[in-house]
């Protein structure tokens, strides 16, 4: 995947309501700053003209959000309704998400689960930065559970690294990056959370990529798979020399496993047989008090604006 540009914008699912992108790295989503000279909104623009929307902030609804330097894959709904119904299923923890990444070091495990709650990094010089909970200045964390699977181990400019499947199981922001640091594999090219040798200023981008994306709408089911950018004939500095777990399985496991209930509201919970990638549904989560106006006003703000946290 070459670096972005206005006029190479990759779409992989369109239908009448619903566009999917494969949004280039270092490329931010949205921006109203003169000084952004590309940004995801231009892409559109560029490509779509006629499919702007001129009642909405920044022209296009986007239905959730990726960092400034995460690759992959982020849906656009092409209208109102289309969004509404797109933004319940993120309300109702009915979308499945999955990322590929290359991280720092072998890591022996083959499947971990990352459970660690995360907050608001209050440390002076750590604006807009996120911990784990128990870390000096963490500020309001929140349960937070990330599932791992090690896809193959390798060696990046020299260096081991592994290249895994991560399936964030709730949305806060960071979360994959943080949960990885916290794991003590950071990843590679990852400049807030990496190494702090300076050795993440090598790569010439963070390696983490929105892979796959389920969005069940009552409508229709957005469900796309995007091309792995860590492969070795895209990037002759990365050499996989040991297979841990097929990509394609993992896959095959994703595309198979029933979406969640839309009533179960709270935090998905369970063993990394039962989440990924086995074919079995988590155990049915504690159930949620009642939404409260002030819970629904953010909501409301939501819907008005069209735009979500970033969760990698």
């Amino acid at each position: 995947m070459e670096p972005g540009s206005v006029e190479n914008l990759s779409i992989v699912y369109r239908s009448r309501d619903f566009l999917v992108v494969n949004k280039h790295w270092d490329v931010r989503i949205d921006s109203k700053a003169w000084r952004e000279t590309l940004t995801l909104q231009k892409q559109l623009r560029h490509r779509f003209p006629e499919l702007a929307d001129p009642d909405t902030c920044y022209g296009f609804r986007f239905c959730h959000q990726l960092d400034f330097s995460t690759s992959g894959a982020l849906c656009v709904a092409l209208n109102k309704a289309a969004a509404g119904s797109a933004y319940r299923c993120f309300k109702e923890r009915r979308v499945t998400k999955a990322y590929l990444a290359l991280l720092r070091g072998h890591i022996q495990e083959s499947r971990v689960t990352i459970s660690h709650a995360i907050g608001r990094n209050g440390t002076e010089g750590r604006a807009h930065t996120m911990c784990i909970e128990g870390t000096q200045g963490c500020e309001n964390p929140k349960p937070s559970l990330t599932e791992l699977v090690v896809l193959e181990h390798g060696l990046y400019a020299g260096d081991p690294v592994s290249k895994v499947l991560l399936k964030p199981l709730t949305g806060r922001t960071h979360q994959l990056r943080v949960h990885c640091s916290a794991l003590g594999h950071p990843v590679v090219g990852d400049l807030t959370y990496g190494e702090p040798s300076g050795q993440e200023d090598r790569p010439f981008r963070m390696m983490l990529h929105a892979f796959y994306l389920r969005i069940p709408t009552d409508a229709e089911c957005v469900e796309v798979c995007t091309p792995d950018p860590f492969l070795p004939s895209l990037d002759a500095c990365w050499s996989p020399h040991t297979l841990l777990q097929p990509l394609d399985q993992l896959v095959q496991a994703l595309r198979a496993t029933p979406d969640p209930d839309p009533e179960d509201r709270g935090p998905r919970t369970g063993s990394p047989s039962t989440l990924l990638p086995g074919p079995g549904r988590p155990p049915p989560p504690p159930t949620k008090p009642p939404e409260t106006e002030a819970q629904r006003g953010p909501c409301l703000q939501w819907l008005s604006e069209w735009t979500l946290e970033p969760d990698s």
